[in-house]
């Protein structure tokens, strides 16, 4: 039986100010853990954020790059989660008024031949999470909170992308419009470049999508290949055993070639 693989992205891009999205902090990559930190981003009671105005600008400019329309009026959102790499315990994004909506980038159709466009649903402002360094010889994990707060863009792909070959291509394509716009420096090896990889596969010729799963933080285009490849042979494998794709969050490790479910 012939399987068509369906992708979808979301690429979170950290933008190039020189400081973070809500308070004065230092963005430069690097220092010793827990230096690049402030009563805000560490969200201490009674802090207030203030939006870093070149944040929205970088935001418009990307937008208007990736043929998005620009929303006009937009908020930023709470999204709750109880993960200590933030601290608060919420991550500031925006859920229901992102800054840009339906744009496009343009790439090879490796099916049907010539061009295709990857739809974007949506581009949002948010703040980055700090770092979780596991620490296998004392059995404890450490947080790093320099990262915490420094500004993200992430794109929002529609499931356009049909298998890993286009998605390097997409990546590859948004990497050059960031760097050319000069709103991120787009160094994967130092996470400001990094996606989350949405698979499913599904029969040739139907109507509608598999189940899908979502592998994060995947940040070079060797290892989203490799990590597309091997999701897709997984779940062909589970449905032709006669088991079903459970909806779920991996986490891929590029040098044993496998994920792992997470949640």
């Amino acid at each position: 039986m012939d399987y068509v693989t369906v992708c979808g992205l979301e690429v979170h891009t950290e933008l190039a100010t020189k400081t973070k999205i809500f308070c004065n902090c230092t963005t430069e990559f690097g220092g010793e853990p827990n230096t690049h930190v402030c009563e805000i981003c560490s969200g201490m009671p009674g802090t207030l954020p203030v939006v870093n105005k070149r944040v929205v600008e970088f935001a418009v400019r990307t937008g208007l790059a990736l043929n998005c329309e620009i929303t006009r009026y937009n908020k930023f959102d709470r999204k709750n989660y109880f993960y200590p790499d933030l601290p608060k315990a919420y991550q500031i994004s925006q859920l229901y008024l992102p800054i840009c909506r339906n744009g496009w980038v343009e790439i090879n159709d490796s099916v049907n031949g010539g061009k295709k466009k990857v739809r974007i649903h949506e581009i949002h402002m948010e703040e980055d999470a700090g770092k979780l360094v596991h620490d296998d010889w004392t059995d404890c994990t450490l947080v790093n909170y320099n990262r915490c707060g420094v500004p993200l863009l992430e794109i929002v792909s529609e499931p356009d992308i049909a298998g890993a070959d286009e998605a390097v291509e997409y990546v590859e394509k948004l990497r050059a419009i960031l760097q050319f716009c000069g709103v991120s420096d787009c160094k994967m090896q130092e996470g400001s470049l990094r996606a989350d990889v949405n698979v499913s596969v599904m029969e040739k010729g139907a109507k509608e999508f598999g189940t899908r799963t979502e592998m994060k933080n995947i940040n070079s285009f060797k290892a989203i290949h490799n990590a597309i490849e091997a999701e897709t042979e997984r779940q062909i494998e589970l449905i032709e055993d006669g088991e079903k794709v459970v909806q779920e969050t991996r986490r891929w490790d590029d040098s044993k070639g496998v994920s792992t479910s997470m949640r």
